[in-house]
This record gives structure tokens, C-alpha cells and sequence, in this order.
């Protein structure tokens, strides 16, 4: 080979080398945020006026807490964020459906949502594996995130329809973390019983965890450390649970 054709190939090779690092230094595919975050409230029978009103109040509350509107604007990527209400087998309302939260307006009108928002039912049980289906096809059909967490918070055990394992069967919930918001009830072996419940069938996928409210007087409190968690960076561990104020 000549030296004109040896310069050629030795050309071509550096194009073929510059397009090669120039793909592999593309993302494998963009994303529109770090977290979708599904908030589910529950509304059942065993939840009451005031009681309801404590929890979406709380939900407001934790939203505007300072330290959670640091921790929704800490990445570098915006949160999606979306709440819904449920109870019965065919009783879950959107309050607020997916919104990108850039910037602080977008957290504050968000909040307003849900202040604003009336309960849709107060007469039906507690079909929580009907809630988690409802809540991956929520996810489902989210923005492109990188995480996805639906956060369950109940008063009670499933009561009605099929149970959450049949839910994280036939629902959509590879690559989702479902973690817990347990409401405990003056019954001391009622509420360890709902705790355990919680452990064993609810929570979901890696890093889940569960957080205690001790009453619907204490909401607010569990929701803003729980949002705190679920909008930081990943940590390692499970199947947590975490019941002190703080």
C-alpha cells in the first residue's frame, strides 16, 4: 500500500474512533427527572371527617415544610410528582395528577391542589391491593424518571377484593419502590398488627421502608420525614421501619 493510502485508512480510522467516543459519551437515554412520586391517601370508613382532614392538611404541611422544599430541589433533575385517594375496590380519585416540580411555584400550586381537594367517598373498606394496582398504572404512564415510589398510607389492614401480593403479581411494578405510612390506632395489638402488615405484604422493592405516624395528630410529621427519604439519593437497606418524632 502506497503512503497516500496508508494516510486513507489511518483517516478513516480516527473518524470511525471520534464517532465512537462521541456515542458512547451520549446518555443511554434521557430522562425528564430523578423521582416520580405517587402519593396515595386513604379515605376508607374507618378514616373520619376530622381525621381526613389532619391527613390532607398534614400532606400540605409536609409539601411546604422547608427542609422538604430543599430536598425536592437538591438534584440537578426536576421531581414528578402525583396524589391520589382510595378506598374501595373501585374508589380511587385522582387529586393531582403528574406534575413536574421545577422550581417552587410548581411545589406551592401543587400543595394548593390538595388543600383544595374535597373527599371523593367515606363509606367503602380497605382494598389496598385495588390501591397498588391503581398506583402502578399511575407510575405507568408517569414522566421518564429515573426512580419510581408510590407512597401508601392506611389506617388499616386490606379488608376487601384481592390482596397486595396479587397486585405486585399482576400489576406493573418492576423498577417501582412502594414504602409505608402506618397510622396506629389507640389499640396497642391492633396497630403492631397493622405494622407487621405493612412489612410483610405492602412495602415493595429495594430500599423500601416504613414510617409510623402515632395518630392522625402526627401525620404531618411522618409525611415530612417520609417525603424527606423518599426524595434523597437511594440508600442501601429495607424493610425498614421508623416510628420516633423527629
Amino acid at each position: 500500500m502506497d503512503i497516500d493510502g496508508q494516510y486513507r485508512q489511518l483517516v478513516i480510522l480516527r473518524s470511525l474512533l471520534a464517532a465512537g467516543l462521541a456515542l458512547a459519551a451520549l446518555p443511554a437515554h434521557a430522562v425528564e427527572c430523578r423521582l416520580a412520586l405517587a402519593l396515595a391517601i386513604d379515605v376508607s370508613s374507618s378514616v373520619d371527617a376530622a381525621e381526613d382532614q389532619l391527613q390532607r392538611g398534614g400532606v400540605v404541611a409536609a409539601l411546604t415544610a422547608p427542609e422538604v422544599q430543599a430536598a425536592f430541589f437538591e438534584g440537578d433533575l426536576p421531581v414528578a410528582l402525583a396524589v391520589y385517594e382510595w378506598s374501595g375496590r373501585y374508589n380511587q380519585e385522582m387529586i393531582l395528577d403528574w406534575v413536574m416540580i421545577h422550581e417552587l411555584g410548581d411545589l406551592i400550586r401543587a400543595a394548593e391542589v390538595v388543600a383544595a381537594s374535597k373527599r371523593s367517598h367515606n363509606d367503602f373498606p380497605t382494598a389496598m391491593g385495588y390501591a397498588l394496582g391503581y398506583g402502578a398504572q399511575l407510575l405507568a404512564r408517569s414522566p421518564d424518571c429515573l426512580r419510581k415510589t408510590l407512597d401508601m398510607a392506611g389506617d388499616g389492614q386490606s379488608n376487601e377484593g384481592f390482596p397486595p401480593a396479587a397486585a405486585f403479581a399482576e400489576f406493573p411494578f418492576q423498577g417501582v419502590t412502594v414504602n409505608g405510612l402506618v397510622v396506629n390506632g389507640a389499640d396497642f395489638e391492633g396497630e403492631t398488627g397493622l405494622i407487621a402488615f405493612y412489612q410483610g405484604e405492602v412495602i415493595h422493592g429495594p430500599g423500601a421502608f416504613v414510617i409510623v405516624a402515632n395518630g392522625f395528630e402526627d401525620y404531618e410529621r411522618a409525611m415530612r420525614r417520609k417525603l424527606e427519604r423518599e426524595l434523597a439519593p437511594p440508600a442501601i437497606g429495607a424493610l425498614e421501619v421508623e416510628g420516633d418524632a423527629g
